[in-house]
């Protein structure tokens, strides 16, 4: 199962809490991280980006940056991940996610993969899109990571559904001991 942890530093307790989780998350094999912390200054996030990649050493986590595509060549990341409104644009060396709500916007993504949600009941992100359209959404050649409202007791479920992994912020920031699944 591929895992995909999408920060959030103000919920995760601050900055140094942020960047122990995403170093318990690193070292337990995590798949993709995401650096979405909208509200730091292109400075701030380039040194945000330098630190995770020298949690990750060596490892194999791929870190993407949200949104910000020269931010995440300068820094050396693996990719970005942007809005599924964003226009294309072909960033050589550089992964592509996007965030999708539809199956209309998976289908016309251009990118290497798609967040899709949200799946289930997620706060303050509108009506869930279900199982169902989920599914729907994993029959496209692109691989498609669920979103919204996954918890470890549902993950089956959205694998069973055809997603390539499970994607999400207070999943993965919850304690190691629940976290680290």
């Amino acid at each position: 199962m591929n895992r995909y942890y999408i920060t959030d530093r103000k919920t995760a307790g601050g900055l140094e809490k942020l960047l122990r989780v995403i170093d318990e998350q690193i070292r337990s094999g995590l798949e993709l991280l995401q650096i979405r912390e909208k509200d730091l200054s292109a400075r701030e996030l380039f040194e945000l980006t330098r630190k995770v990649i020298g949690i990750r050493a060596s490892r194999s986590t791929k870190i993407l940056v949200n949104s910000r595509a020269d931010v995440a060549l300068a820094a050396g990341a693996d990719g970005v991940h942007l809005p599924s409104a964003a226009p294309y644009e072909t960033l050589p060396g550089l992964l592509v996610g996007r965030s999708c709500h539809t199956i209309h916007e998976v289908q016309n993504s251009r990118a290497d993969f798609v967040t899709f949600g949200p799946v289930f009941e997620s706060p303050g992100k509108g009506a869930p899109v279900g199982l169902e359209a989920l599914r729907e959404a994993c029959r496209n050649s692109i691989p498609v990571y669920a979103l919204g409202g996954i918890t470890w007791e549902n993950t089956a479920e959205c694998l069973e559904a055809g997603a390539a992994g499970i994607a999400g912020i207070r999943l993965f920031q919850q304690p190691s001991s629940d976290a680290l699944r």
